[in-house]
């Protein structure tokens, strides 16, 4: 599981338009959305890259004004964190991996006065980049990087998903299964406003999204958890621990 992970987060790299390929790498870079999630670099499976690799992979982050970071599964290409570390860079976090295949999925209990729909227009995208933008506590309005992100999601055989409240049709939810490659997705930018968490949205949301990524032929869906009490949640809807996952990066002065 964890090889398929690192073959997906690779995939999904070389599709990005931006991408670069230098020495062992592939770097994902998003022009419109600066932050870091969306701009980090895969190893290949098995890299071993030397001291040049690694300079010349610097030099690209910084020539794009990016922080230098990688996203990999250290089981896969063991060598790398060494590399990293001795070029500097440091351990941002260290993250299970979990993943969730047709027959172990567990429908939660529904969620109350609220209504989940697959997006498919461009208001839909930006409702859900606003409340995405808010559940994470970021500051002003969502970038165009944010709503073109759900679009690209969507447009490219992917789901994202809104969930309103029946009450005063406000969007409280938002979150999306990424583009399929390879029978693989990624549950990813799970988001609830502070108004209507703690009632089993974050949940309920999950499942229909994973539920919606196996109608398109997904074998499995996986993702991080933010933390152990995210963990749980996701546990109780059938989602299973499947392996460990590094993100390194190098700080500004370094």
């Amino acid at each position: 599981m964890e090889l398929d992970v690192q073959n997906y987060v690779r995939a999904l790299a070389l599709r990005s338009p931006s991408h670069v390929r230098v020495g062992p790498f592939t770097v994902r870079y998003n022009a419109d959305w600066p932050i870091p999630p969306v701009n980090y670099a895969v190893p290949d499976p098995g890299a071993s890259p030397t001291t040049d690799d690694i300079k010349a992979l610097i030099e690209v982050f910084r020539e794009r004004d990016r922080l230098p970071r990688l996203e990999f599964l250290p089981s896969c290409s063991p060598d790398v964190e060494p590399a990293l570390r001795e070029a500097g860079f440091t351990v941002e976090r260290r993250a299970p991996l979990l993943a969730c295949t047709p027959e172990a999925l567990v429908p939660p209990s529904p969620a109350p006065g609220i209504t989940f729909t697959v997006l498919s227009d461009e208001a839909g995208y930006r409702a859900a980049a606003g409340v995405q933008h808010d559940a994470y506590g970021m500051e002003g309005e969502p970038t165009e990087g944010q709503i073109g992100g759900l679009r690209g999601v969507a447009e490219g055989g992917g789901v994202a998903a809104l969930g309103t409240d029946e009450t005063d049709g406000i969007p409280v939810a938002a979150g999306s299964c990424s583009i399929p490659i390879d029978g693989l997705s990624e549950l990813t930018g799970l988001g609830v406003a502070a108004s209507h968490r703690r009632r089993g949205i974050g949940a309920a949301l999950s499942a229909y999204l994973t539920a919606q990524a196996f109608g398109l032929g997904c074998r499995t869906v996986w993702l991080e958890p933010g933390d152990s009490d995210i963990e749980r949640i996701y546990a109780g809807i059938g989602y299973r621990r499947a392996g460990d996952k590094t993100d390194m990066s190098l700080t500004q002065g370094s």
